[in-house]
């Protein structure tokens, strides 16, 4: 009797230290594929950005080497002749007029003509007669695309842009390293190459003036960036 008493409370005495060590590993190695498959995701994301970025670029550049004019200038009886069912047009002087206030509201000048010229003619995907924001397009990292145009510049440099906001430091830092490539030792990209951008609001809006040097310190979690490509 005594023993089968000892048989039983052996079997209720708990997980064996090896089984508890097990048990951990198991946990250990959950954990570190969580985050590698929340690395891969965020990584696609960010390649998802850069994608749509480039997608606009090229779509100007077709649209451009079509036309032999740039998307969003051309008269509103122009895009009325290819029966284009489009609400607004430009003013056909040969230079997109898109604010850089405007970027990401699309409320004023030739920008909104730009999103849907592109669409008329098949060069991006969209709703052809939708204008203001509801015509942005918006990237996987919840942020809007716009459209600017230096006068004189964007962030110190002369032409046309795109650009994406609501991107975290650490999305920043890679969308500029894919485009533009490696940082410097100092880790800032955000005044140098084609690439330039800057911190502030949720949708900040690019301005004129060359950038101050900002290194992509990941650690900061809140800081907000835009960041715009030259295209054109």
């Amino acid at each position: 009797m005594n023993n089968l008493r000892n048989r039983i409370a052996s079997r209720q005495s708990g997980f064996t230290l090896v089984e508890i060590a097990i048990v951990l590993v198991i946990i250990g190695l959950l954990l570190v594929g969580v985050l590698q498959g929340q690395e891969m995701i965020e990584n696609t994301k960010v390649k998802s950005v850069v994608s749509d970025m480039k997608a606009v670029q090229a779509a100007y550049n077709g649209y451009v080497d079509r036309y032999k004019t740039v998307p969003g200038d051309e008269l509103p009886a122009t895009y009325t002749a290819r029966g284009w069912a489009t609400t607004v047009g430009g003013n056909a002087n040969g230079i997109l007029l898109a604010p850089v206030a405007a970027t990401f509201t699309n409320a004023a000048g030739e920008n909104q003509a730009f999103w849907q010229s592109l669409r008329a003619s098949g060069f991006l995907s969209g709703n052809v007669t939708d204008v203001l924001v509801a015509a942005l397009p918006k990237h996987s990292l919840n942020g809007s695309i716009g459209v600017a145009v230096g006068a004189p510049t964007v962030y110190g440099l002369p032409g046309t842009f795109v650009c994406a906001s609501n991107l975290t430091t650490k999305q920043a830092a890679a969308v500029d390293a894919t485009i533009d490539g490696p940082m410097a030792a100092d880790n800032v990209g955000n005044s140098r190459g084609n690439v330039r951008g800057a911190t502030g609001a949720a949708n900040l809006a690019p301005v004129a003036g060359v950038p101050a040097d900002l290194a992509y310190n990941e650690t900061v979690t809140v800081t907000t960036w835009t960041l715009c490509m030259r295209i054109g």
